[in-house]
């Protein structure tokens, strides 16, 4: 997919591939080149490439 979707804190981020805990959504804590991730399942946060990010992205929920 070569959308171009917006990221910004707060936002909900589904990825393509699963967590170990079995959810596949993350809220966004940091954006930059680097993106910081928690797991909504578990809580987990880890960092991860933008470029990454971009490319597993499935769909985004707006913060509101």
């Amino acid at each position: 997919m070569d959308a171009r979707w917006t990221y910004e804190v707060g936002d909900i981020v589904k990825l393509k591939k699963p967590h170990p805990c079995g959810s596949q959504e993350w809220e966004i804590l940091r954006v930059g080149a680097d993106f910081r991730l928690k797991c909504m399942g578990c809580g987990h946060q880890v960092m991860v490439e933008r470029k990454m990010v971009e490319k597993n992205t499935k769909s985004i929920t707006k913060n509101q």
